[in-house]
């Protein structure tokens, strides 16, 4: 978590009316325009927890979560082929598979009410009754695995204290539940299948942090540091060894990038596992541990292996070009499902034969009202920013674009402040590049991916150095001969949209518009109301961005909404009634600071909704209120 996740967006949607296709000279000249509705009747889809079972316990179902009743759900998704089966029947709130049960076809299940981010665990019978082993009207809770032997699993909730998440053991067949782990000041990091290690993330400061581990055996079992160390350094947990016998953890101990490290829970040895010039994003293994899952995150797009005990990758074939993800075993781990998705086609599950690699595809996300052929592929582009750091982004050309047709541009910042905008699908930015604008996600400095140093550079310096970056990546865009160099607007969601309206506040004339999506306007509200389950990681947020008790004039400085005297332009703001990072009220008091000033500004609040969208008209309407206000103002 660093610290505010990036959303979607808002408004009223319409629909285009779509010819006969083009012949290929004319696709070129006159690419065909579809509806943000179009974009969005794409169907998105997500694979079960990676701690659960993905694949029913006969083999023929895969467990996985879809919007395509317009709000995410469960289903059960035949390995044969076919259309999913509807597992939850959710109208309002969005609903995302957990696990299958190992034996038998119950489901677990995680759900939020309207976007409040207050998530419980719920159980379906095999009868379709479900039963809520959270109950509570503040309780947050999570699914975090399974024993080995099947016959428990282990949920995390912060019922005790709204500031910490203990760690209960679930009985299989009645649900009865014991506490077997008591937290204090600590991030659960995962337990081991025998029940035994509990891995735990001790937050220090924003860069450095450590290990510890939990023998829930022990006489006492108290919290062991295992993670001795001088300077800083960053930890995380990957996961246990399917034998309990290694935590396999991160750390950047060793140079720039997350690296994967092998930890013996009986020796305390520690070895190298996987050693890159990426960070590791993740690792996993099949039950038994025959296979190991890892990926790396390379310049913004996902490289995953599978390989065996012997070291052996598995070469999958019949996938098209793209990013695999979410890598689920069946029960004998002759077949695995997964993800493919590129910069022009959504998420879409495969499955695959392990011995041979030859992979089926089971769903077709992308709306075939879409051709394919029409959408842009995205390139990663880096330029020389204000002090001649070298900046990196992805960049979107539109089909139209040219030298002799220049388009208007969007730069597009991600959330955070540690996020980063990577390659694949987007339906928004599509639209947008379908629609004529340039978009451009900048990877500012401050950002994940690029190594410690690049994403430490903005600590305490937000809204100065990542925002001259942001700025100078306007000269960037007007440097390419196919961007108009007068229509530069900026977009973004949470951080990204505090970075839009920082930027329309401090350097007023630098765009000529902008979106601001979720964006905290007032630093010095927003770091005294953080949602009370963040409270492990306020020392480590309060290290980088700085502590309220200290640094609230600072804060003060760098809250747009103390400046909103100073925007000039243009002003969307998108924001969701339900949102527990950014409250309404910052996006409430910066509109009507704006309209004070007698300039253009447009106000979307979505009553159903959080930080960020889990509905899909919510988010057909948002893309076309991005549309209408850039034809209007910007074009």
């Amino acid at each position: 978590m660093r610290y505010l996740k990036a959303p979607a967006i808002l408004l009223a949607s319409t629909s285009l009316a779509l010819g006969a296709a083009p012949s290929l000279a004319e696709t070129a000249a006159q690419p065909v325009r579809y509806s943000a509705e179009v974009f969005y009747n794409t169907t998105s889809f997500n694979m079960a927890s990676p701690a659960g079972y993905g694949f029913s316990a006969d083999g023929k179902s895969i467990l996985i979560s879809s919007d395509a009743s317009g709000v995410f759900n469960v289903y059960a998704l035949p390995v044969a082929g076919g259309e999913p089966a509807a597992v939850s029947h959710s109208t309002d709130n969005a609903t995302f598979a957990a696990s299958y049960f190992p034996t038998d076809d119950r489901v677990l299940f995680t759900a939020d009410k309207g976007g409040n981010e207050l998530d419980h665990v719920y159980v379906r019978a095999a009868d379709g009754s479900v039963r809520d082993l959270t109950p509570g009207e503040k309780v947050k809770a999570d699914f975090i695995g399974w024993s080995a032997d099947g016959e428990t699993f282990w949920v995390t909730t912060n019922e005790r204290n709204p500031e910490m998440f203990d760690i209960y053991a679930y009985d299989a067949d009645d649900y009865e539940r014991r506490l077997v782990f008591q937290n204090e000041g600590y991030s659960v990091g995962g337990i081991s299948r025998d029940g035994r290690y509990v891995a735990l993330v001790k937050e220090r400061t924003s860069a450095d942090n450590d290990l510890y581990l939990v023998d829930l055996k022990a006489t006492s079992p108290e919290p062991k540091h295992i993670t001795q160390h001088q300077g800083n350094v960053s930890y995380g947990v990957y996961d246990f060894t399917p034998d309990s016998r290694s935590l396999v953890y991160a750390t950047n101990e060793a140079g720039e990038w997350n690296q994967a490290w092998r930890y013996d829970l009986a020796s305390g040895e520690k070895a190298p596992a996987i050693e890159a010039d990426w960070d590791v994003m993740y690792v996993s293994f099949s039950p038994s541990g025959r296979y190991r899952v890892s990926a790396l995150n390379n310049d913004g797009s996902t490289d995953l292996t599978i390989q065996d005990r012997e070291g052996k990758a598995v070469t999958l074939t019949g996938i098209p070009d793209g990013d695999i993800g979410g890598v689920r075993f069946n029960r004998d781990e002759t077949m695995v499902a997964f993800t493919v998705a590129s910069d022009t086609s959504p998420a879409d599950i495969f499955v695959a034969d392990l011995a041979t690699g030859t992979a089926r595809r089971l769903t077709t996300a992308l709306n075939p009202a879409i051709d394919e052929k029409q959408l842009v592929e995205a390139t990663v582009a880096r330029f020389k920013s204000y002090d001649g750091l070298e900046v990196p982004g992805i960049l979107y050309k539109p089909r139209e674009a040219s030298a002799s047709n220049p388009v208007p541009a969007l730069v597009w910042v991600h959330g955070g402040p540690g996020g980063q905008s990577r390659r694949g699908y987007s339906a928004t930015i599509q639209h947008l590049v379908n629609h004529g604008y340039a978009v451009y996600a900048i990877n500012n400095r401050g950002s994940s991916g690029y190594g410690k140093t690049f994403f430490h550079m903005d600590d305490k310096k937000h809204g100065d150095v990542d925002l001259k970056d942001v700025v100078a990546s306007k000269g960037f865009l007007q440097s390419l001969d196919w961007v108009s160099n007068d229509d530069i607007g900026i977009i973004g969601g949470s951080y990204g949209g505090y970075m839009v309206a920082a930027a329309l506040a401090f350097e007023p004339q630098a765009f000529d518009l902008g979106i601001d999506i979720f964006g905290v306007t007032n630093w010095v509200r927003t770091l005294e109301s953080i949602p009370p389950w963040w409270g492990a990681f306020r020392e480590a947020l309060y290290d980088e961005m700085g502590d309220p008790a200290t640094d609230a004039e600072r804060h003060r400085a760098i809250s747009p909404l103390f400046h909103a005297k100073n925007i000039q332009k243009p002003l969307l703001v998108i924001q969701g009634a339900n949102d527990p990072r950014v409250l309404q009220v910052e996006s409430d008091e910066l509109v009507a600071a704006v309209k004070a000033n007698d300039v253009p500004v447009e106000y979307v609040v979505f009553p159903d909704e959080g930080h960020g969208f889990l509905r899909k008209q919510n988010r057909i309407d948002a893309s076309e209120a991005y549309l209408k206000f850039l034809d209007s103002h910007l074009r």
